[in-house]
């Protein structure tokens, strides 16, 4: 990075942020992330998983289209939001870490005034997608994540599971989704956010190792630093877990075998990551959060063809 271009230390090379993107958007478009897409998608998956438990429930071939769109074009804007949100919390520390010191607004690209009015606007979209849905009850279920949303910043200066906050923020999709479809919540989709929330912590814990030293430097906790040397054994214990409230969810969805197929892929997946991690390797450690995103698109296509199996065999 040099210091006239604008861009990030750890952002992708050559993105379309950088190529196609007018100049005047590309401290905002980096401010949100958007040459990061990753973020997006795992906001997005258990958004899709909850969608497709409510296809199989209902007895559909396919989840709600329509409520598949709203879920990726919410999951952009509040991913965005949440980016925006927690730079602008965290602007003093992100200039002492390496990775983040490059970011629009430490590096003075953004000042705080201008991100806080493109924060509102990725809001407003979000509560658009959020009132087409056109059901009180997801209303209701989708400003109740903001709470989490708000505090989820601080939560490395006071504790250090800082990833447990973020669990129940980046997992409330899987509410979503059977809200949108139902009026109300039931077991599967409590079940399935109970196992994104252990998802989260342990993909969470993979990318943390990657600020490991800066953040003992700086004085901010995470789980990297709680487990060290140990993280694979609670990598395993995490992923376990996500596994196991999968499965009972899908017990009481009653599934179709198609799905617990799908479970035991995406199972196999997370196991890869246990065994390939190496904790002294950021750029692995980037590696295996990122490839989190095919974990999840493996266990939604077990979702959507046990969907389709189930309507039509």
């Amino acid at each position: 990075m040099t210091a006239t271009d604008g861009r990030v230390a750890d952002a992708v090379r050559g993105s379309w942020v950088d190529t196609l993107a007018p100049a005047a958007w590309r401290p905002y478009l980096r401010l949100a992330r958007a040459d990061r897409p990753i973020g997006s998608w795992l906001l997005l998956l258990p958004c899709w998983w909850s969608a497709a438990y409510a296809a199989i429930a209902a007895g559909h071939a396919l989840p709600n289209l329509w409520h598949m769109a709203l879920f990726a074009i919410g999951a952009v804007a509040m991913r965005g939001a949440g980016c925006t949100y927690n730079d602008l919390v965290d602007r003093d520390i992100d200039a002492m870490v390496e990775r983040t010191r490059s970011r629009p607004l430490p590096s003075g690209q953004v000042t705080s005034r201008q991100a806080k009015i493109f924060l509102i606007a990725q809001l407003a979209v979000g509560a658009m997608v959020l009132l087409a849905l056109w059901n009180p009850f997801a209303w209701a279920v989708g400003i109740a994540s903001l709470s989490v949303v708000v505090i989820y910043p601080f939560m490395k200066r006071i504790t250090s599971w800082p990833q447990s906050v973020l669990g129940l923020a980046f997992s409330w999709g899987a509410l979503m989704g059977w809200a949108a479809a139902f009026g109300r919540l039931d077991a599967p989709a409590l079940l399935l956010y109970a196992a994104s929330i252990l998802w989260v912590i342990g993909y969470d814990t993979i990318y943390a190792h990657q600020d490991r030293e800066d953040d003992a430097i700086v004085g901010v906790r995470s789980t990297a630093l709680l487990f060290g040397e140990r993280t694979p054994l609670f990598l395993s214990l995490f992923y376990a877990g996500t596994v196991t409230f999968l499965g009972l969810s899908l017990w009481t969805l009653a599934a179709p075998a198609l799905a617990y197929a799908g479970l035991a892929a995406f199972a196999l997946h997370l196991a890869w990551q246990v065994r390939s991690l190496d904790i002294a390797d950021p750029d692995g450690c980037l590696r295996l959060f990122k490839s989190n995103r095919d974990a999840g698109l493996i266990f939604l296509a077990g979702l959507m063809a046990a969907a389709l199996l189930q309507a039509f065999g």
